[in-house]
């Protein structure tokens, strides 16, 4: 006697622990080989069972990051499984300038690595302050918004190198190219802000420049 086939639902036994690890913040392909090359094999498997929790899965191969993000929910009925973090406006001035020296970086050197002092990123802001802003108070608080990046995930400090920081290419898939289209109607808000005078984007009734990470 025969017996019917029966539907079998399989999961791979590594799709728990790309999930889990996932859950806890960015998968770097350089950090843990073994995880990333399961990931890849998974990618479909994956991206189906975080979506039924509201997430989805931004994976970007050439540059070796992965990490969940929250769907979008214009009807706020998800809950968050992945928090907002808001971002004071100093912190969001220095990644909107990281990652627009990341773009001029990709553009003119061959090199794959993102490497700056804390010198150059102090030379890098001071450019933009207004000159009304108090430079010597501003560049003084660079320190605390540069930890506050590393704790991000954005500058990884080296070791061995003083005040030496790469700056961590997952910052592409956070502040994206239209954002930096708009860059330099978002830098005269900045400037207004530095100089103690409300953001014109905020005195009309807009939307101010972006607060928290994505």
């Amino acid at each position: 006697m025969n017996t019917p086939a029966t539907a079998e639902t399989h999961t791979p036994e590594e799709l728990p622990a790309v999930v889990t690890r996932l859950f806890k913040g960015v998968l770097y392909a350089e950090n843990d080989e073994k995880l990333w090359q399961s990931l890849l094999g998974l990618t479909s498997h994956v991206r189906d069972y975080v979506s039924v929790l509201g997430l989805d899965l931004v994976l970007d191969e050439s540059e070796g990051y992965a990490f969940l993000r929250s769907k979008d929910d214009p009807d706020g009925t998800l809950p968050r499984l992945i928090a907002r973090r808001t971002l004071t406006f100093n912190v969001s001035l220095l990644l909107a300038l990281l990652r627009r020296r990341m773009m001029e970086f990709d553009i003119n050197s061959s090199q794959v690595r993102l490497i700056m002092t804390e010198q150059e990123i102090a030379d890098m802001v001071s450019v933009f302050l207004p000159e009304s802003s108090n430079e010597a108070r501003v560049l003084d608080r660079l320190g605390t918004d540069i930890k506050k990046v590393v704790e991000l995930g954005f500058l990884r400090k080296l070791k061995g190198q003083a005040e030496t920081y790469e700056v961590a290419r997952i910052l592409k898939a956070y502040v994206d190219a239209q954002w930096l289209e708009e860059f330099d109607a978002r830098l005269a808000d900045y400037r207004a802000t530095l100089a103690g005078e409300p953001p014109a984007a905020v005195a009309a009734g807009g939307a101010p420049g972006k607060g928290d990470d994505q």
